[in-house]
């Protein structure tokens, strides 16, 4: 089974070689490693060269933003399966990919597999443990996805339901998990496989502003799909993370 992981980047140079080595140290043989470049000005493309061993195609041209560099590396990929790993990121240790590919073998029947993810802050610290225990599809009607890098799906999926859409902000994987999971109903099984370390932020995290935009996004992303769902659930997604949190304590 190979797997084909991409790592899109831009200006990356500060942090993308952790998550090179990160790749270079995985146990599992049969990956092929993509990179996408949006067109850095940095020394990143120094680095891409330096691992130029391990990348197996990479590309370097400006693009219409990150979901349009993910296109471009699925359109590429030549894998059974298809995972994300994003510039600033790690995978968790050397086995998080024959792990996956173990539990694929297992379950040949499934079109993805759904994990766990880390999440740590600029001093190395882990600060949260975002699982999908208990996630499923239905949540995705009140505003809750698994971890996007802790999914990895079969290729084929994209050849029958399309790629990213691109008149999305940072909605695009939300979109495209809810067409997968809910108007497709694809096949999955929750791994338990804690997958990738990330470094917390980005523009989806950080304040009410991007609060309200990905709100906006998610009822754009439903609606689409011909989803039916509450607005104000949505709306008070946070809340609800809140409640749970409670529960747990």
């Amino acid at each position: 089974m190979k797997i084909s992981i991409i790592t899109v980047c831009y200006n990356s140079a500060k942090t993308i070689e952790k998550t090179f080595k990160s790749v270079q140290s995985q146990t599992y043989n049969n990956i092929e490693y993509i990179v996408v470049d949006g067109g850095s000005k940095d020394t990143t493309l120094d680095i891409v060269q330096k691992y130029k061993e391990l990348v197996s195609q990479s590309v370097s041209e400006p693009d219409k933003g990150l979901y349009d560099a993910m296109n471009k590396g699925i359109k590429i990929a030549t894998g059974d399966l298809v995972g994300i790993l994003n510039s600033d990121d790690i995978f968790t240790d050397d086995n998080v990919l024959e792990n996956i590919a173990n539990f694929h073998l297992e379950n040949k029947e499934i079109d993805a597999s759904v994990g766990n993810i880390l999440q740590f802050n600029e001093e190395g610290k882990t600060v949260r443990k975002y699982s999908a225990k208990n996630w499923d599809p239905e949540k995705l009607k009140i505003g809750f996805m698994p971890a996007h890098p802790a999914i990895f799906f079969k290729k084929d999926l994209f050849k029958k339901y399309g790629l990213y859409h691109l008149d999305f902000t940072i909605g695009a994987d939300y979109e495209l998990i809810t067409r997968f999971f809910l108007q497709h109903k694809i096949t999955w099984k929750f791994s338990d496989i804690t997958t990738t370390s990330m470094l917390i932020g980005g523009v989806s995290s950080s304040g009410f502003s991007s609060y309200q935009l990905i709100s906006k996004e998610i009822k754009k992303a439903l609606t689409r799909n011909n989803i039916k769902f509450s607005y104000l659930k949505v709306q008070l997604r946070g809340f609800w993370k809140i409640i749970g949190y409670l529960n747990k304590k």
